[in-house]
């Protein structure tokens, strides 16, 4: 896995020994030399990830952390910190200061190498999400106010552990900030994954199950492949650990557990997956209101068109019938001039509700604009969609429609039906015939269906 990492140490002669190293796996490296220029560099190059020195004279690894984690271009980027230090306090302080991990020199290159492995594909996973958020946000999409509280409100954590006792005691741990349940056997724990969980802890070290298998299984589901995993290990089995980062644990704890760090890594993984669950969100808000009218809820023009031409592909492949209804409500100029836009806008909706509920789940209404709209209709004969259409008819007919200020209005559609005809047939001439149709009906009494099969 190819990826670019700034290397940041005040002393050259460690830069130079991990760029060989880096280097020599494949990897892209630039180097700092000091606090700011990390954070320049980090600006300026992107990096995919950060390999930062703690004991740096000026501003130290922590600070440049914190700093990097404030700026909009580099939060994203994961931070592994790298000293010398041991101590259980400069762990949670680097964890605090929002690093991704914490490793201790002299490196230990197979740690190393499947430390940044693992954070460079969280990263990749990410980047296409966080491409998306710019333009989000120019749409009014994204609420920073709403996206600060769903990163920090509590976390949903599972806790997957063969040791009912250090179980419980996690559970109480973590409970102090966030909603917890522990299970004992993997299938339950699967199904309640399937759930709104932000974070699974797992004791990489039971002997009950087998949690790597358990680790794949998750990875290997679409439902699960983005949960993130906190592994607990034991020291002495390397094995497991490389194993497990291999597989796809986001982030590792050694036994025992120490419960402040367990509650800063815990914090990191919820926070991380909820800042990625917010821009999918805000990415399927922006994708439906693409192809979405705004006022009435149906599909719009935009879909429309979309699907006209695959609808068209597959009928010239497979013969498959296609038709489809272009409702044009009558006299709807008087509606807006006599009851004004707001009485127009309610028509407008209750048309859409009324023709949604008279069609089928196979059906796809559209606003096509104004007061005109088309429903495709799929695997439809002309006959069936003529039927189709005459209950929408009779839908809107059969009830007036309730204006804003209590009157009510006697509304009628003209519906003009037209269906593909096979070789030869295009997209213009199969609307043009239900716009026909539809001119028919208009020039007969409005109020009708109207097939027009060629």
């Amino acid at each position: 896995m190819t990826a670019k990492v700034l290397v940041v140490d005040d002393i050259p002669a460690n830069v130079r020994l991990l760029q060989a190293k880096l280097e020599a796996d494949y990897y892209d490296v630039v180097t700092a030399h000091s606090g700011q220029e990390a954070i320049e560099t980090a600006i300026i190059e992107q990096p995919d990830i950060i390999l930062l020195d703690v004991m740096m004279p000026g501003v130290d690894g922590y600070e440049v952390t914190r700093q990097l984690k404030e700026l909009a271009e580099t939060r994203h980027i994961p931070i592994i910190l790298v000293t010398a230090l041991d101590g259980r306090d400069d762990r949670l302080s680097g964890l605090e200061a929002g690093a991704d991990d914490f490793l201790t020199k002299p490196l230990d290159d197979v740690i190393l190498f499947a430390r940044l492995k693992a954070l460079v594909r969280l990263k990749h996973l990410s980047d296409e999400l966080r491409q998306r958020e710019q333009s989000s946000r120019r749409m009014g999409l994204i609420d920073a106010n709403q996206l600060h509280r769903q990163m920090t409100a509590p976390g949903n954590v599972l806790i997957l552990d063969d040791q009912v006792r250090q179980a419980e005691r996690l559970m109480v741990a973590l409970g102090e900030q966030h909603r917890c349940a522990y299970e004992t056997d993997p299938k339950a724990a699967l199904k309640i994954a399937l759930g709104r969980v932000d974070l699974l802890v797992l004791n990489l070290a039971a002997r009950d199950f087998d949690p790597l298998r358990f680790v794949a299984h998750l990875r290997s589901s679409e439902l699960t492949r983005q949960l993130p995993v906190l592994g607990l290990f034991n020291p002495d089995e390397r094995p497991t650990l490389l194993k497990g980062l291999e597989l796809g644990v986001s982030d590792v704890l050694p036994r025992p557990v120490d419960i402040q760090e367990l509650l800063a890594r815990a914090r990191g993984q919820i926070r991380r997956k909820r800042y990625a669950d917010f821009l999918r969100a805000s990415l399927d808000r922006s994708l439906e209101l693409a192809v979405t009218d705004p006022l009435t809820g149906l599909n719009n023009r935009r879909f429309m068109d979309l699907q006209l031409t695959q609808l068209m592909r597959r009928h010239l492949k497979t013969d498959d019938p296609v038709s489809l209804l272009l409702l044009d409500i009558d006299h709807f100029k008087r509606v807006n001039d006599g009851f004004g836009h707001d009485a127009g806008d309610e028509v407008l909706k209750e048309f859409a509700r009324r023709v949604s509920q008279n069609v089928r789940a196979i059906d796809m209404p559209c606003r096509l604009g104004g007061e005109e709209f088309v429903v495709l209709m799929p695997d439809t004969p002309a006959d069936a969609a003529q039927t189709i259409a005459e209950r929408v008819r009779q839908a809107v007919a059969e009830a007036p429609f309730s204006l804003p200020d209590g009157r009510t209005l006697d509304v009628t559609v003209s519906v003009g039906v037209s269906s593909l005809l096979g070789l030869g047939d295009t997209l213009e001439a199969f609307i043009k015939r239900a716009d026909e149709a539809v001119y028919e009906a208009k020039q007969s009494g409005r109020n009708r269906v109207i097939l027009r099969a060629a």
